[in-house]
C-alpha cells in the first residue's frame, strides 16, 4: 500500500526537465502492457540512422514492412528470460526486486492495430533527437562499437535483447526508466513512475491533450 501511494505521488510531482517551446512536430507512442510501458519510435530517417547498429546485430530496421521501432527496458532475468508469466519463478522475481542487470528490448512492427492501448506524445525536433540519443547512449557496446546482444534471448523472430548501463530494482523499474527518458528529453513528467498506473497518470497530467 505504501508503494502504491508513493507511486501515485511520484507521478503527480513533476521531475526536473528542460522544456523546449518550439513547435511540436514529432510524435512518439507509449503502449501499455500488463506490467510496463514500451516506447514506439517511428522508423523515419533519423531513427533508422541512429539505431543502424541494431540492424548489424540482427534487428532489421530496413525491413519493408517495418514502420515502428519498439523499445522496452527491464531486468535481464525477469524480462529477457521470462517470455510468459507461467515461466516466472520466485528467484527471478526476487532478483528483480533486489537488483539485476538491465537490458533493452528492440523490435520492429508494421501497421498498428486499432485496439492497442496507445498514448501519443508530441515532441519538438530537439526533444525527439534528445530522446533517441539518450536511449542509444544507454546501450553497452563491444570493442567494435556495436550493441552487446544477448544470445538466444527474444520473444519474436524480429526482436533482440541488448545489455544496457545501470541496474534494475524495485525502485528503478522499467516504468521509472520511461519517465527518466522522457524527462531527459525535456518533457514534463512525474518524478518517480514505478508502475504503469504512474506512467498513465503522469502522462494524463502533463502530456495529455
Amino acid at each position: 500500500m505504501l508503494y502504491l501511494v508513493a507511486a501515485i505521488i511520484g507521478a503527480v510531482v513533476p521531475g526536473p526537465s528542460d522544456p523546449d517551446n518550439s513547435t511540436k512536430t514529432r510524435e512518439v507512442l507509449l503502449v501499455s502492457g500488463p506490467i510496463h510501458y514500451d516506447l514506439l519510435l517511428p522508423l523515419d530517417a533519423v531513427t533508422t540512422a541512429r539505431f543502424a547498429p541494431l540492424t548489424e546485430t540482427g534487428v532489421d530496421l530496413s525491413h519493408p514492412a517495418a514502420k515502428w521501432l519498439i523499445i522496452g527496458w527491464g531486468a535481464q532475468e525477469f524480462y529477457a528470460q521470462t517470455p510468459t508469466y507461467r515461466d516466472l519463478s520466485f528467484s527471478t522475481l526476487w532478483r528483480g526486486i533486489i537488483g539485476d542487470s538491465s537490458v533493452l528490448r528492440a523490435d520492429i512492427v508494421g501497421t498498428l492495430r486499432d485496439d492497442l492501448p496507445l498514448r501519443r506524445l508530441k515532441l519538438t525536433e530537439s526533444e525527439y533527437i534528445k530522446l533517441i540519443e539518450n536511449i542509444v547512449a544507454d546501450l553497452d557496446l563491444d570493442a567494435d562499437g556495436l550493441p552487446l546482444r544477448l544470445e538466444g534471448a527474444g520473444f519474436t523472430q524480429t526482436d533482440g535483447f541488448y545489455r544496457t548501463k545501470g541496474r534494475f530494482n524495485i525502485l528503478r523499474t522499467c516504468n521509472v526508466w520511461i519517465g527518466e527518458q522522457l524527462r531527459a528529453a525535456g518533457l514534463r513528467f512525474g518524478l518517480w513512475t514505478p508502475m504503469p498506473l504512474s506512467v498513465s497518470l503522469s502522462f494524463d497530467l502533463y502530456q495529455g491533450e
